[in-house]
């Protein structure tokens, strides 16, 4: 089942973000890893900037988060993890469904260069990497993250946003 996450869910989504997020050790750059992955602190810091998180029950118990967030002209998708042990039952994709069923506006995904398992994820959902220099933009207009992160990401786009962008200079 999915369902909108609420207050009470952030310690449940923080576990499901740093379980998650281990498959990035050694993979990242190690300047940009640190544990946990993410604090609450931080967490709750994303919540009030607008991420709306949405998750992925199976008998009750929360196993994958996503999140939201309206910026301007696009919709960002956040966040998105699934406990290890759950990896691979096709949560994820449901979760990303569902979330771009959401709104009419185009979508920007974010992630790390290294982490090849997300960007084969998300161009098995319709999302296309954008050029080096669109992403740099992209990363600095949408995002607020340091520049070595910049550097070390890349940006997918949907459909909706590459025809928007067909004969506009970003």
């Amino acid at each position: 089942m999915i369902r909108p996450c609420s207050t009470q869910d952030i310690n449940i989504i923080c576990d499901i973000i740093n379980d998650a997020a281990k498959a990035y050790k050694g993979i990242i750059p190690d300047d940009r890893w640190h544990e946990p992955y993410m604090s609450r602190q931080e967490l709750e810091g994303e919540i009030e900037a607008g991420v709306n998180f949405w998750g992925f029950e199976i008998n009750g118990l929360l196993v994958g988060v996503m999140g939201i967030q309206d910026k301007e002209d696009v919709q960002l998708i956040r966040h998105a993890y699934t406990r290890t042990e759950y990896r691979n039952r096709g949560i994820g994709g449901q979760l990303l469904k569902h979330l771009c069923a959401q709104t009419e506006l185009p979508i920007l995904i974010g992630t790390w260069a290294a982490a090849t398992w997300a960007i084969r994820f998300y161009e098995n959902h319709g999302f296309v990497l954008v050029s080096n220099e669109v992403k740099e933009n992209l990363l600095k207009k949408y995002w607020t993250i340091p520049d070595r992160q910049i550097e070390t990401s890349v940006v997918l786009a949907d459909r909706k946003w590459h025809n928007l962008m067909i004969n506009k200079e970003f």
